[in-house]
């Protein structure tokens, strides 16, 4: 119930602000959102496509290979949810979850993602992108993250064999 609940609240949180985003003026944007010092500017963008507009001619396959992928996922998550270990993991699913069923409602209800933040520092200050895009990216690390730290202590544990034969004083 738990991992559900994140990712309805993952999915509504960005649902809720893609739709108070286009509630709003196009004219009305770029602007900067309040408190951060013109760090961050609000957009209303919408991407018919993958990231950057990638195959938005292909609109079916954009909405299907989602489809099929955030099934995957929610089988997996279900599959392992009665398990008493792999809680990282099921965290790391569900925040994935919780922002890929919000970009994917917008794909099947709106045809088009509505992206609406950019992050003005570097190279981010041309990419827009919304929550959903974020968690899916958090949750990706704390797998990754997860993976990392396994393979690490994996390492650790492997003793190499001690030479009885040599005396020590």
């Amino acid at each position: 119930m738990l991992y559900t609940g994140i990712i309805a609240a993952l999915s509504s949180l960005d649902l809720g602000i893609k739709w108070l985003i286009e509630r709003e003026k196009p004219e009305d944007f770029p602007k900067p959102l309040p408190h951060t010092k013109e760090k961050i500017l609000l957009y209303r963008n919408h991407n018919a496509g993958f990231p950057f507009g990638f195959l938005e001619q292909h609109g079916e396959l954009v909405r299907m290979l989602p489809l099929a992928v955030i099934s995957g996922l929610a089988g997996f998550l279900t599959a392992i949810l009665p398990q008493k270990d792999k809680k990282v993991q099921k965290l790391g699913i569900a925040i994935i979850l919780g922002g890929a069923i919000s970009n994917l409602y917008d794909r099947v209800v709106r045809r088009y993602v509505v992206d609406y933040f950019s992050i003005q520092c570097g190279k981010l200050k041309g990419v827009v992108f919304n929550l959903g895009d974020i968690f899916v990216f958090l949750g990706s690390g704390i797998l990754f993250g997860e993976e990392i730290i396994k393979e690490i202590r994996s390492a650790f544990s492997k003793k190499t064999p001690v030479d009885s034969s040599r005396k020590t004083m």
